[in-house]
């Protein structure tokens, strides 16, 4: 057993991040790695000479079987919904919040931000396969042929159409990461105080505000667009959280870049995500309130 746990666990770390970026979810992830080490524990290794490969082959099959199922119960989901976030700030980690620890985190979440996660949910399964292995971990194209049961023409194919796709609706701008975290600080002091005209200001005419509580949270049911509409939301969220015993609210890393987390008597509450526009003003807000998908947040 402990001549596979040794190689296993060197690759423990790519094969969640490989899950949780197909996924989307931090259980399904770390569900998919315990079934990896099932099979590989129980598997005749004698063969193997790229064990990395190997792993990553049952990890990418695993995942595009839960994709497949998962998409069909996605459609009785209530409301819209939205990828789990994952906590990526080390210092917060370190103190005991989030599922993994701190390299571990910044593996995983930094690489594929929440916003672009919402983008690839839009990918057929093989597509979003071939997109996160290429493009994300940059796996040769052979390799990813194998893990896919595929040719490299196949491949190499659906990874051009793929980044075609992805590259019409990803976010047009990505602002540094000073830029984000000052906007996310102004964001959140604007909206516990209540701040409608300062909300207002950091909005973009045009934001949109997507909420995911899956019946389960208070949310919006569909998605809200529009400063004015998007300011009065958050304001009915900042004052509904004045009610809730024991709220601790902070700007921590989330998916590699700044967000707003709440804890709620030390279990998670919330994380708010924002995409800046070129103008510094806040084109979208993700915010995620169903409970049983803020795992990867953490208890504080």
């Amino acid at each position: 057993m402990s001549s596979a746990l040794a190689p296993f666990d060197r690759h423990r770390r790519l094969l969640f991040a490989v899950a949780y970026q197909m996924l989307s979810s931090v259980a399904d992830a770390e569900d998919v790695v315990q079934d990896a080490w099932l099979r590989w524990s129980a598997a005749d290794r004698s063969g193997v000479d790229d064990e990395r490969a190997y792993l990553v082959q049952i990890a990418t099959r695993l995942a595009l079987d839960r994709l497949r199922s998962a998409r069909s119960r996605r459609e009785s989901y209530v409301g819209p919904w939205l990828p789990e976030p994952l906590l990526t700030d080390a210092d917060l980690i370190a103190a005991g919040s989030g599922p993994v620890d701190p390299p571990d985190a910044a593996e995983v979440g930094e690489q594929v931000s929440l916003a672009l996660l919402v983008v690839l949910e839009t990918l057929s399964p093989t597509e979003r396969a071939v997109f996160v292995l290429r493009e994300v971990f940059g796996l040769p194209a052979a390799e990813v042929a194998a893990a896919l049961g595929s040719t490299e023409v196949a491949v190499r194919q659906t990874a051009h159409r793929a980044r075609e796709h992805v590259r019409a609706r990803r976010p047009r701008f990505e602002a540094d990461r000073r830029a984000q975290r000052e906007v996310t600080e102004r964001f959140l002091a604007a909206a516990a105080g209540g701040d409608v005209d300062a909300l207002l200001a950091a909005l973009a005419p045009d934001v949109v505000l997507v909420s995911d509580g899956g019946g389960k949270a208070k949310a919006a049911l569909r998605p809200i667009t529009g400063a004015g509409k998007v300011a009065r939301f958050l304001a009915g969220v900042s004052a509904q959280g004045l009610t809730v015993p024991d709220l601790r609210v902070e700007v921590a890393d989330v998916n590699g870049g700044p967000a707003i987390v709440a804890w709620a008597g030390g279990a998670p509450f919330l994380s708010m995500s924002m995409v800046l526009g070129e103008d510094g003003r806040i084109e979208q807000v993700l915010l995620v309130r169903n409970p049983d998908k803020l795992r990867g947040i953490g208890s504080r």
